[in-house]
């Protein structure tokens, strides 16, 4: 099998970082969006395409004719925020950020980038349980929360109107990573977690579409 080209969004940093790097060590061809590049990204053998804000139409328009005439085999919608709110002082203006980087710009990209894909492609959104409804036991989290549950939904949906195309489409948790978005907390290293989701993405194919993995390779509820 030869070279898979793959774009990887929010590549610059944790988790995003990672997983460029480990299908770059692999010999894949990677596009390594980031609104700003860093010493550790440009290190790699790695195309990188900065001022990619997965926020902003023009941008990710923009991005998408930057690609044009190649095709995409693996797209892996990684950026993402995480801003606290609670109920007892919400910001809103956070929150809605949150829905435009989280929600809509998985659903921007994927769509600005469907042109270049062909049947076999993959489609990875890197997800959270905190947007599970069902595991969800500790409330907290507004903007990240509703983000994440309403990204979940325009997975499955992309899954339903991409399965005719032969793409599919995965929801995926990383687990509680150590990076700068969790300010240096969690249960796992970005490597590891990254490596999990790579391995959940090459093993899942389109009987799978619309399914939500944990990195360590089990499902997750609703």
């Amino acid at each position: 099998m030869g070279s898979l080209n793959a774009v990887v969004t929010g590549a610059n940093r944790g988790i995003g970082l990672e997983m460029t790097r480990i299908l770059a060590e692999r010999g894949e061809t990677v596009f390594a969006a980031c609104r700003r590049s860093s010493p550790e990204l440009d290190a790699l053998s790695v195309r990188v395409l900065d001022d990619v804000d997965v926020s902003d139409d023009q941008s990710v328009a923009s991005f998408g004719a930057r690609l044009r005439g190649e095709t995409i085999d693996l797209l892996v919608n990684n950026a993402g925020i995480l801003s606290s709110d609670s109920l007892d002082n919400p910001d809103w203006d956070s929150i809605r950020g949150q829905f435009e980087v989280n929600t809509l710009g998985p659903l921007r990209v994927t769509a600005a980038l469907l042109p270049l894909m062909r049947s076999g492609s993959k489609v990875g959104i890197v997800s959270s349980r905190v947007g599970s409804l069902a595991d969800n036991t500790s409330g907290g989290m507004y903007g990240y929360r509703m983000s994440k549950a309403a990204v979940n939904m325009a997975g499955v949906n992309l899954a339903h109107d991409l399965k005719s195309k032969g793409i599919a489409v995965f929801i995926l948790h990383p687990g509680y990573v150590r990076t700068g978005m969790t300010g240096g907390t969690g249960n796992t290293d970005a490597r590891t977690a990254a490596a999990g989701l790579m391995e959940r993405m090459d093993n899942l194919g389109l009987a799978d579409t619309g399914t939500f993995w944990h990195a360590e390779g089990y499902h997750l509820p609703w």
